[in-house]
């Protein structure tokens, strides 16, 4: 296995947000990075995602038009995973979160990938051990849990599966380090740190919604101004995707079987209704009509 120094290729799987978040950060980083989706669509889409966020970047005087340069050369899109992963030292399965997609796409890397390739799944929640047994490598799979906006948020939970070694997250830790990130260590239980005590919270919230405690503004305003959160539960919640919050709580109640875990029924009725938050244009708050709460989100992202 390589040593973290002497990585230098990067392959990234899907080039939704998390995806082109974890291939610009790399590729800002010196790292050539091969970005995979299934999609020439998808890739165009998260290509020019890239570009417009190194463009503010650029407006905030954090980086130069060289570095913008640089960091794109530094990409390279594919739509072939045989093909993306010869010869790569580590791979980010950044895919939807869905567990057969998952454990498919585990399966190809581990038969196209260099025996010493580690790989890494940006999974918000499954179990990393159950990804690593479609393998025959689960001593060097890894959990990798990039926070959104990837470019700007400096937390990665490291989460280590049941036969992950201490070399191999050692690895990934020091690694991570090296992209300007904190890497926090954590054990392979559903939700791990952050959407353990995240997601609760988040289903509290549209709780006290559906019960009729408070609307979604005043439930927002005293998170935000109570507890001083910089985005309120239910907003927060829209940013991330409903759907994506109902299948983490989905996973987590599986895992515990414990009813605190169980997704609250307007959640599943408003992803059922394709209310999905910021990326359907409605969720708890109507971006299509009130910019109010999307102008609060892109404010986040400065």
């Amino acid at each position: 296995m390589k040593k973290y120094n002497s990585m230098k290729n990067i392959a990234v799987i899907g080039a939704g947000t998390m995806g082109n978040g974890i291939a610009h950060t790399f590729a800002q980083s010196g790292f050539n990075v091969n970005l995979i989706d299934i999609s020439e669509a998808s890739l165009e889409k998260g290509m020019a995602t890239i570009a417009k966020n190194l463009d503010r970047m650029i407006a905030k005087e954090k980086i130069s038009e060289a570095d913008k340069a640089e960091t794109l050369a530094n990409i390279t899109t594919l739509t072939s995973i045989r093909n993306g992963v010869k010869g790569v030292d580590l791979v980010v399965e950044a895919a939807t979160e869905n567990i057969d997609l998952k454990l498919n796409i585990f399966k190809q890397l581990d038969e196209a990938c260099n025996n010493d390739t580690i790989l890494a799944t940006n999974t918000s929640s499954i179990s990393i051990t159950q990804i690593a047994a479609v393998t025959s490598r689960p001593d060097k799979v890894i959990g990798m849990h990039f926070m959104n906006p990837v470019p700007i948020m400096k937390l990665v939970e490291i989460i280590r599966g049941y036969n992950t070694t201490d070399a191999v997250t050692n690895t990934i830790m020091i690694l991570s380090k090296t992209l300007g990130k904190v890497p926090v260590e954590a054990n392979d239980y559903p939700g791990f740190v952050a959407n353990r005590i995240l997601m609760p919270m988040i289903n509290e919230s549209i709780e006290t919604l559906y019960n009729g405690v408070a609307g979604v503004q005043e439930i927002d305003t005293v998170m935000m101004l109570g507890m001083a959160h910089p985005m309120g539960p239910l907003q927060l919640a829209d940013f991330i995707g409903l759907d994506v919050c109902l299948s983490i709580l989905n996973v987590m109640h599986d895992g515990f079987k414990n009813p605190k875990y169980a997704p609250c029924p307007l959640l599943v009725n408003m992803v059922r209704a394709g209310k999905l938050g910021i990326k359907s244009g409605e969720g708890f708050y109507d971006y299509s009509e009130n910019r109010k709460a999307e102008n609060v989100a892109k404010q986040f992202l400065k």
